[in-house]
C-alpha cells in the first residue's frame, strides 16, 4: 500500500461501528487513553527533552556482551551499533503483539530474515522472556541516525478510513472508487484530478470501472491518501457486504496536500481534517477548487474481508498484511522492508516504546528517521491517527 500523510480526524463516514478484534479493540483504546491524558499533561509539562544515549542508570540487559560490531550504511540513513540497554522500555513490551507482525512478514522475508523466520514461528507461544532473550541472542540493535549524526525524526500515523458505499449511483451516491482503468499505463503520467473529474476523453476510459460509490468526495479523498479502506456497501437486494479498497496504482502525478493548499491560501490556520471540513462547511462553493489542488489521483482493487482478513488491515508494500499497532512505514532507504524495528516515541499526545515491523511506505514518509504508524481501521483509529505527529526514535534491529 502507498499512502500520503496528512493530519486528519475521523470522516464522517465512519460513524457507524466497525467489528474490530478483541487486540485491535485493546490498542485502540490504551492509545485513546494514552492521547486524552498526554493531552492533558501537555498543557502544563513540556516535552521531555530528546537523548542521544541510553537513560541514566540504564540496567545491562543479560546477554547482551562482547565488541559491537560496526556501523552499517544505508542509502539515506547510518546505524550506529548500540547495547540493548538503550532501547527505552525494552524490558517491558508485550512483545506476543509484535510477533503477530513478525510471523505475517515471514510470508515474504526479506533475505537477512528468511534464516530466523522458523525461530519466529516456534517462538510464537514462548514466554516474553524467552523472546526477549532470543532477540538478544540473535539481533544486533543500530541505532538509525540521518548522515550528520541526528537521531531525532518524525512519527505520525495512518489508518483504514470505514465508509458507507453503494454499488451503483443514485440516491445520494455519486463519487466514484475506480480499478485502473486499461490505459492508465500507456499514458503517463495520467489525467489529473481535474481533467479525471470533467474531461469526457477520461471519463470514457474509466466507464464500467467503479468499484462503488460514496456520497461525499471528500470521504473519497481521505480513502486517497490512506491509501485503501473498508467498505460497507448496500447491495441491491438489500443486503450489505463488507470489503476492502486496496491500492492498485495511481495517475502518476506528485501528492499535494490540500490542507498546505488552504493555507498557503491563508483560507484559515487549521490545517486539520476538522479544520478543512469546517471551510468547506462555509465554502461549499469551492469544494472541487480545494480537492483539485491535489492532481493525484489513486486507483482500487477490491478485496473480500472475512475471517482472518477482516483481523488485519491491508497489506503493505512489504506485501503481507498490517498488524494495528505493530506496522510501520518508513522510507526503504533507510530501513529495509521486513526489519524488527525498536520505536520510541515520547511527545504532548503519546509515549510509545515498542517492536514493530517496517512493512509498508508511502509518498510523504522519507528520510532517515521517518514513520507512519498504522493505528488500524474505523473512527477511532482515525481519530488517534489525526492526532499524532510528534519526535521519533528508531533503532534496527538486524541479525547478528
Amino acid at each position: 500500500m502507498v499512502h500520503q500523510t496528512m493530519a486528519t480526524s475521523s470522516t464522517s463516514a465512519s460513524n457507524a461501528s466497525s467489528k474490530i478484534s478483541p487486540m485491535t479493540s485493546t490498542l485502540l483504546r490504551l492509545l485513546w487513553t494514552a492521547l486524552i491524558v498526554g493531552t492533558l499533561a501537555a498543557c502544563s509539562t513540556p516535552p521531555a527533552p530528546s537523548r542521544s544515549a541510553p537513560l541514566p542508570g540504564a540496567v545491562a540487559v543479560p546477554g547482551d556482551t562482547g565488541p559491537l560490531p560496526p556501523p552499517l550504511s544505508q542509502p539515506k540513513s547510518r546505524w550506529v551499533p548500540v547495547r540493548w540497554a538503550e532501547l527505552p522500555g525494552f524490558a517491558d513490551d508485550a512483545l506476543h503483539e509484535a510477533w503477530n507482525a513478525w510471523i505475517k512478514s515471514c510470508e515474504r522475508p526479506a533475505p537477512p530474515f528468511a534464516a530466523l523466520c522458523g525461530e519466529v514461528r516456534r517462538l510464537s507461544i514462548a514466554t516474553p522472556d524467552e523472546q526477549r532473550a532470543w532477540l538478544v541472542a540473535r539481533l544486533q540493535p543500530y541505532r538509525v541516525e540521518a548522515a550528520d549524526g541526528n537521531p531525532d525524526g518524525l512519527l505520525t500515523a495512518y489508518y483504514e478510513p470505514l465508509v458507507d458505499a453503494a454499488r451503483q449511483p443514485g440516491n445520494g451516491y455519486t463519487v466514484p472508487l475506480y480499478r485502473p482503468p486499461a490505459g492508465l499505463g500507456a499514458r503517463r503520467p495520467w489525467y489529473t484530478r481535474q481533467q479525471i473529474d470533467t474531461l469526457p476523453e477520461a471519463q470514457a476510459q474509466l466507464a464500467g470501472r467503479a468499484i462503488a460509490w460514496l456520497r461525499d468526495p471528500v470521504e473519497a479523498m481521505v480513502l486517497h491518501i490512506q491509501g485503501s479502506g473498508r467498505l460497507r456497501i448496500n447491495e441491491a437486494d438489500g443486503s450489505v457486504t463488507m470489503v476492502r479498497v486496496a491500492y492498485a496504482g495511481t495517475n502518476d502525478h506528485p501528492y499535494q496536500s490540500v490542507g498546505r493548499w488552504l493555507l498557503d491560501q491563508g483560507a484559515t490556520r487549521d490545517a486539520t481534517w476538522p479544520g478543512i471540513r469546517a471551510w468547506l462547511a462555509a465554502n461549499p462553493q469551492r469544494t472541487n477548487e480545494l480537492l483539485w489542488s491535489n492532481p493525484r489521483y489513486v486507483f482500487f482493487r477490491e478485496e473480500p474481508l472475512s475471517g482472518l482478513d477482516a483481523e488485519f488491515g491491508p497489506r503493505g508494500a512489504q506485501g503481507v498484511p498490517l498488524t494495528p499497532g505493530r506496522s510501520i512505514a518508513v522510507d526503504r532507504q533507510s530501513i529495509p522492508y521486513g526489519t524488527p524495528v525498536w520505536l520510541a516515541s515520547s511527545g504532548p499526545q503519546v509515549q510509545l516504546n515498542r517492536l514493530v515491523l517496517a512493512q509498508d511506505t508511502g509518498s510523504a514518509i522519507l528520510g532517515a528517521v521517518r514513520a507512519d504508524f498504522f493505528t488500524g481501521w474505523g473512527a477511532e483509529a482515525g481519530d488517534i491517527a489525526g492526532r499524532l505527529k510528534q519526535n521519533l526514535r528508531l533503532w534496527a534491529l538486524w541479525p547478528k
